[in-house]
């Protein structure tokens, strides 16, 4: 298994200017990783993405580590202004990005869910033959450049196992599968091992992801702390130290043969280096006790 690290995880350091987007490839190799998954790329002022992306190849090409996958955002019920079509052709658009990068998967958001008054719905199951178009029209194109492409269980909307499962089974593509992220399942009050154990047979690439938890009954915990759709409160941690079961979660990717991509994608409030060096550590040392017990 490879272990990676979402670029996600600096993005805190790339929005202050603390750190150039093109700076965390070989930061990445630095601090040990196999892989990197780029996330949202920022294009500096004046630049073209596509320009970018060709160079942030030459520079992955240049420092020695593969670029992985390639994560967007995408609305297929509310993106390009409600219009499906125009969100088809612009997620297409990104698949193009990937298709530079080297990145042999993109994810893309499915929706957001309804806003209030939609005439269209507001549950899951009306939501479905939306997502379920949007989702195959850029499998299917993706397919054609030897891309495969997946939805990650996120948004709140389309984020815990059982409605991420229906989508997929539903688009029913063998190039289309999940970003099984066992930390956001949290945010849907979904429970993270039995949630992995759910998707893994639909998995193309993972995300190791903690979090700390407080009840929703108990009294707000105050800044750096976010909600759940049930109403608990959670907020990143350093793999090993939150209340994410990542063993169990390992255990399950261990039953179904997963050896493909493990990538971090640290949300936590400590220094990001730190956050990474020792989540990393743990994260290789529990990838070793749970595939070899």
């Amino acid at each position: 298994m490879k272990i990676g690290v979402s670029s996600y995880s600096y993005s805190r350091l790339v929005h202050s200017g603390a750190m150039q987007q093109i700076d965390v490839i070989a930061k990445t190799k630095e601090l040990g990783f196999d892989v990197l998954e780029f996330s949202t790329i920022k294009v500096p002022e004046g630049r073209d993405l596509a320009d970018f992306a060709a160079e942030l190849k030459v520079e992955a090409d240049r420092v020695g580590i593969a670029i992985a996958n390639y994560t967007i955002g995408a609305d297929f019920l509310n993106g390009s202004n409600g219009d499906l079509q125009a969100e088809i052709e612009r997620v297409k658009r990104e698949v193009d990005i990937a298709k530079i990068l080297g990145a042999p998967g993109m994810r893309h958001d499915a929706t957001g869910g309804f806003k209030p008054g939609d005439k269209r719905g507001k549950s899951f199951d009306d939501a479905l033959p939306i997502l379920v178009e949007g989702c195959r029209a850029v499998t299917d194109y993706a397919a054609s450049l030897g891309i495969r492409t997946m939805v990650e269980n996120h948004g709140y909307f389309c984020q815990d196992s059982l409605r991420v499962e229906k989508l997929a089974a539903t688009v029913a593509r063998e190039n289309f599968g999940i970003l099984v992220d066992m930390g956001n399942f949290i945010c849907a009050d979904d429970d993270p091992g039995i949630a992995v154990g759910r998707l893994m047979p639909y998995a193309i690439h993972v995300h190791a992801k903690d979090f700390h938890l407080k009840p929703g009954s108990a009294p707000s915990p105050g800044g750096g702390w976010n909600v759940s759709r049930g109403g608990n409160f959670w907020r990143g941690a350093i793999i090993g130290h939150g209340d994410v079961p990542i063993m169990q979660c390992l255990r399950a990717m261990r039953r179904t043969n997963y050896d493909g991509v493990l990538s971090i994608e640290f949300e936590g409030m400590e220094d990001v280096f730190t956050g990474l060096t020792i989540g990393q550590e743990n994260l290789r040392r529990y990838v070793n006790l749970a595939y070899n017990e």
